[in-house]
């Protein structure tokens, strides 16, 4: 039995005639949570992989392109930044309906609160320094240097995620919000001058990353759909958001008593960031007011596609609550 929406037969008979591995039963089971391209645990008797695919039905020209997924992936590989092995990308639709990927599977746990209640205390500070760390890892790759110069534009990269968020702002938007008013006027006029370019991952946070079974070190880096050439800061802030975000709100750790947890403070974070990154910028109330701002319109662009779709109520409520909250606190940064 399988929870896919498409035959296995013919995704079988093409994988077992391109893997000398794929021996025995063959067995997928749909990975729960929130990918936006589905996610399987694809097994045979004699290996583990993931497959992963675009949704069904028509998307956006630039949505979900597994393609640069599988090929970020793929350039890292033997560069310390620990991501799984690419096996294989199929771009035939006629298999499984979309084109899709296998990677190796990596053994590892996956944390989704950022206080890490199910992890060891002593352990805790650990998994951050290796979470800063990887990132850091990341940022030193020259993109030339693992073919992909061509990732994405190498300027530019605050003024053109400021115009494209304020844009998904005025297509989204349920209700006014003069925090968000006042981030629009603001973050443009003050972009830091320092043009730096990286790899980034786009989405850069502890849910998207296995940690070792054993041990309090990354052992992969998963989610790479928003990656592309742009400032390593922007990633940076993005993980920072947890220092910004209650438990109840988006899994984080403000509000807690991150002593007594174990917990590193913001700050502390950023130092092991620092340790590691070549390129000795530091964080500034700008790119994390950045990044609250596109969280909070991210959470409004959720809102509204619950609300369209006639989801429930409640969440609907809750995701445009978050969109004020975030939007406030960025706001109060830079006052």
């Amino acid at each position: 039995m399988s929870d896919a929406d498409f035959a296995l037969s013919p995704l079988e008979a093409y994988l077992r005639a391109s893997l000398p591995e794929a021996q025995g039963a063959m067995r997928l089971s749909r990975i729960s949570g929130g990918q936006s391209n589905p996610t399987f645990f694809l097994d045979f008797d004699s290996a583990n992989f993931v497959l992963r695919k675009q949704p069904p039905g028509e998307l956006l020209p630039s949505a979900h392109a597994i393609d640069r997924e599988f090929r970020v992936q793929k350039a890292l590989a033997n560069t310390g930044v620990p991501v799984p092995e690419m096996v294989l990308y199929c771009e035939e639709r006629g298999l499984i309906g979309t084109p899709f990927y296998l990677m190796r599977r990596v053994p590892g746990r996956v944390f989704h609160q950022c206080a890490l209640e199910s992890a060891a205390p002593d352990a805790r500070r650990a998994m951050y320094r290796s979470l800063a760390h990887t990132l850091a890892a990341l940022h030193n790759v020259e993109p030339e240097s693992v073919g992909l110069g061509d990732y994405g534009r190498r300027e530019g990269y605050f003024a053109r995620q400021i115009s494209r968020w304020t844009k998904q702002w005025g297509l989204t938007k349920q209700a006014e919000n003069a925090d968000i008013e006042a981030l629009i006027a603001w973050l443009p006029a003050n972009i830091p001058p320092e043009e730096f370019c990286s790899i980034s991952h786009g989405d850069y946070r502890l849910g998207n990353v296995l940690f070792a079974p054993e041990a309090p070190e990354v052992s992969a880096v998963l989610d790479w759909e928003l990656s592309t050439l742009g400032h390593p800061l922007a990633d940076l802030a993005h993980c920072c958001i947890a220092w910004h975000a209650t438990p109840e709100e988006y899994g984080g750790i403000d509000g807690l008593d991150r002593a007594a947890l174990k917990l590193p403070e913001q700050a502390e974070f950023e130092g092991w960031y620092g340790e590691l990154a070549r390129h000795g910028l530091k964080l500034q109330p700008f790119h994390m007011s950045f990044a609250l701002f596109r969280f909070a319109v991210v959470f409004e662009g959720i809102a509204a596609r619950a609300k369209a779709g006639n989801a429930n109520d409640a969440n609907a409520a809750n995701y445009a609550s978050l969109t004020g909250k975030f939007a406030a606190r960025a706001v109060k940064l830079i006052q």
